[in-house]
């Protein structure tokens, strides 16, 4: 097997890039493979060529990175080695051999891959640079430019993939690597009995989730290494970037949700590549901004857009992804060169029929510290001097509640505990999203057309004076950490109000085990 391996990948390897890149894998392993692989050390040498200078860590398969070199070509290289080899190694190796073959700027170039047995291995391209993960995780999300740029490189690769007939089956944070030049590279393909086109496409839609949020919507509750799972509703259901963090523009959020959406038909990988080049090259700056990017299936009933601001737009022959700006059909690419017959609903030619006249995209309000205060008719207002925390566009610091011996607050005659948001003029609100510190909070979203003195006697008015905002719904119990306040849109408000009145246990607590922290507040409007 290590003959055939290695004699498939001489013809490949004078083609690849001698700028390497380095595969880290997903991250630290729940156990290392040290050990149990001979105890290699560095200075060591494979095949008599490859020296072991760096032992890099144990990816999430337990499988040894090592950096090296290759003492031939005199050149750096990555090793990515497991034990045993023979059966249990094939996928590894053949996976290896097969992307060797597919030579692509935004792919890792593989350079061998070897059996002896008792361990098999794979030598791959290296460079200096960081795991998208922990890039995210150290410099926050990203906006939606650089989203946009880093998507389009791996769907590229990805692309590239699919047009030799092979799918990755990895796509993930853990397999992307940003290097220090900027060059954007996809490693570490796998193949099993889950790999699919498919697969890979409804990956690149929980990549761009990671990038715009820091959350994977993929739970990874096993693994030591695991993502932070993405934000969620009260019944579990996904929340969209831009409830997540404001600032996400409808037109990325819409893409995203939509390749997460298992009830849409998807555009292939070339597809998918060919409209981010055209995002990512600035057009848009063109046209003032973007409009919608939908996907939608012409073979499902028409149904309203869970987000009103945003149509979704049926387009004949398949999939289709069209720009949208001011009501008026900018531009217009159909996903699938296969298309059928138009339908009798639609015009022929794969046109789009928009709206003559879109509603206005909600927008974020940045709050400051100034226009959030904690108001408690009966009792202690808690941690109030943390209040501007909700708001400061950092989800580590939060505003706590006080610990509390029962979830109702206690026999102490406090009904609740709330947050007056003040507006700086009455707005129709779309939204209000709060983020919590844990899951199992009951809360209310109240609104009001004016402010009462910041007394107690202030406070007991606005709770009893306020009403709920029309549309929005109450959240129980079984609510999770991210809650979204959507509204009808149909009524002006300057002050509102998040409504506290059941608080979820906290473990780590035993006296007043019952608390809460809201970690950002986000209202968005018309």
């Amino acid at each position: 097997m290590a003959d055939r391996i290695r004699a498939e990948l001489i013809e490949s390897d004078c083609l690849m890039r001698e700028d390497g890149v380095t595969q880290v894998g997903e991250g630290q392993a729940a156990g290392s493979a040290a050990g149990s692989l001979g105890g290699l050390a560095v200075g060591d040498v494979l095949a008599e060529r490859y020296r072991l200078e760096e032992h890099i860590n144990d990816d999430s398969a337990g499988r040894q990175v090592w950096r090296g070199v290759d003492i031939v070509l005199r050149r750096p290289v990555a090793l990515v080695l497991r034990t045993p080899g023979g059966a249990s190694a094939e996928e590894m190796l053949s996976a290896a051999v097969t992307a060797s073959r597919v030579v692509h700027g935004n792919l890792i170039g593989v350079y061998d891959a070897i059996d002896e047995g008792e361990r098999a291995y794979v030598i791959r391209e290296w460079i200096d640079g960081t795991a998208l993960r922990d890039l995210v995780a150290e410099e926050g999300p990203f906006d939606a430019e650089r989203t946009t740029s880093v998507l389009h490189a791996v769907t590229d690769a990805v692309s590239a993939l699919h047009a030799s007939g092979m799918a990755h089956g990895n796509v993930h944070p853990g397999t992307v690597l940003v290097a220090a030049d900027g060059r954007v590279v996809l490693a570490d393909a796998r193949v099993d009995s889950t790999t699919s086109n498919e697969a890979d496409v409804r990956s690149l839609g929980a990549l761009a989730y990671f990038m715009l949020t820091g959350h994977w919507p993929r739970a990874e509750a096993d693994r030591v290494t695991a993502l932070p799972d993405g934000r969620r509703d009260s019944t579990g259901a996904l929340v969209a970037p831009r409830n997540v963090r404001a600032g996400v523009p409808t037109y990325l959020d819409d893409l995203v949700m939509d390749l997460l959406d298992a009830k849409l038909a998807l555009p292939t990988a070339q597809v998918l590549t060919g409209e981010l080049a055209r995002l990512d090259t600035g057009d848009r700056m063109l046209f003032g901004g973007n409009g919608t990017l939908r996907f939608a299936d012409e073979t499902a009933p028409a149904e309203p857009a869970p987000r009103a601001a945003t149509p979704r737009l049926l387009v004949a022959g398949g999939v289709a992804l069209a720009l949208v700006v001011s009501g008026l059909v900018l531009a217009v690419r159909a996903l699938n060169a296969d298309a059928t017959e138009p339908s009798s609903s639609q015009p022929s030619g794969n046109t789009v029929q928009a709206s003559a006249s879109a509603a206005p995209q909600p927008k974020a309000l940045n709050l400051t510290k100034d226009q959030v205060r904690i108001i408690a008719p009966f009792g202690d207002r808690d941690n109030a001097t943390q209040a501007p925390n909700m708001v400061d566009a950092n989800a580590k610091t939060v505003w706590k509640t006080t610990g509390y011996t029962q979830p109702n607050f206690g026999n102490n005659g406090k009904k609740g505990i709330g947050i007056l948001i003040t507006l700086d003029k009455p707005q129709l609100v779309s939204s209000v999203t709060v983020e919590l510190s844990a899951p199992g909070t009951s809360a209310s979203l109240l609104g009001g057309s004016a402010d009462a003195p910041n007394s107690k006697a202030g406070d007991k008015t606005i709770v009893d004076t306020f009403k709920p905002v029309a549309g929005s719904q109450a959240f129980g119990k079984e609510s999770g950490t991210t809650m979204v306040f959507s509204t009808d849109a149909s009524t002006p408000y300057q002050y509102l109000v998040v409504w506290i009145t059941e608080l979820p246990r906290d473990p780590s607590e035993s006296e007043f085990p019952y608390r809460v922290g809201v970690q950002e507040i986000v209202v968005e409007v018309q």
